[in-house]
């Protein structure tokens, strides 16, 4: 596959970088590497998020961005502990800190950026 080896870059729309900084930045504690009037672009785990300026974020009935981490219990703990509102999804069983089990194993959690991204945490089953 020709991009089998290449990088992505996911993309959010933000109707205000400078709110989005603050979040992406500051909260979730990803690397800003560049900004500029257009968009700030933040690293993490050796992936690339470009928050771009838009005039209207399109609120995606999906989860738009993720990430994988060893340790759900501490990353919800950690981000709610920084004023992250974790979503609550009637169709799911979901526990006390808003953490779904998979049918495979996995255990996710989602939450929103300030724009309503829905952005999501997933720990892998473990084997």
């Amino acid at each position: 596959m020709v991009l089998g080896g290449a990088e992505l870059v996911s993309f959010v729309g933000s109707e205000d970088l400078a709110v989005s900084e603050r979040f992406y930045r500051d909260v979730l504690a990803l690397e800003l590497v560049e900004t500029s009037a257009f968009a700030g672009v933040y690293r993490a785990g050796g992936a690339t998020l470009r928050v771009t300026l838009v005039e209207a974020a399109a609120r995606a009935p999906y989860t738009v961005a993720g990430w994988t981490v060893p340790d759900i219990d501490a990353a919800v703990a950690e981000l709610a502990r920084r004023g992250v509102a974790f979503n609550r999804y009637p169709a799911l069983e979901q526990d006390a800190a808003g953490i779904w089990r998979a049918p495979a194993g996995a255990r996710v959690a989602w939450f929103e950026d300030p724009h309503a991204n829905v952005l999501s945490l997933t720990e892998p089953p473990r084997r």
